[in-house]
């Protein structure tokens, strides 16, 4: 038992000396990228259930840590489109929400909670009427899969990564990336 316990408390302390010194990061780059993959993925599972609603992600950018606070500030654009007896009704949805990153030790996953709407515009070809109700169904169903699907999953097929998991970790916001700390 003591041979199996000496090298995880080994392999423990090292990750956490390390931590401090050099914290891992995730870029926002990164995070966009997995935005953008889980949406596609939700989106997927959706239209396969038989929702009438698609919802294409056109562009996603992830500010982290502007003025020196503990947000992230998405600013998305993309179409929802209802589809209706083979006719698809889109509209152009542009937002822009920021919220707190958030570390599930459990889930090993990075969300984005508490999310507040700070600019909303809603774009349609086809009619012009006040699409307000809309652009408010798109953001609650933002929210809602932002606050249940993580932006970010700790990978554990890679050894560095996996090793964090083990660890009690937490993340800080800074300017352009989350960094993994050791937990307090």
């Amino acid at each position: 038992m003591l041979r199996l316990l000496l090298p995880l408390l080994l392999t423990v302390v090292t990750v956490s000396g390390c931590a401090s010194f050099s914290p891992y990061s995730i870029s926002e780059q990164t995070l966009e990228k997995h935005l953008q993959r889980t949406v596609a993925d939700m989106d997927q599972a959706q239209l396969k259930a038989g929702s009438p609603l698609s919802l294409t992600l056109r562009h996603a950018d992830i500010t982290l840590g502007p003025d020196g606070r503990d947000v992230a500030v998405i600013d998305l654009s993309g179409q929802v489109a209802m589809n209706l007896l083979m006719t698809k009704l889109p509209v152009d949805v542009f937002l822009k929400m920021e919220g707190a990153p958030v570390y599930d030790s459990q889930e090993k996953a990075v969300y984005i909670r508490r999310l507040q709407l700070l600019d909303s515009r809603v774009e349609s070809t086809l009619f012009n009427q006040d699409l307000t109700p809309v652009t408010d169904s798109v953001m609650r169903a933002l929210a809602q899969l932002l606050e249940n699907v993580p932006v970010y999953r700790l990978d554990e097929s890679d050894i560095r990564q996996k090793l964090f998991g083990l660890v009690p970790m937490d993340i800080r916001v800074a300017p352009g990336r989350l960094e993994f700390v050791t937990a307090d």
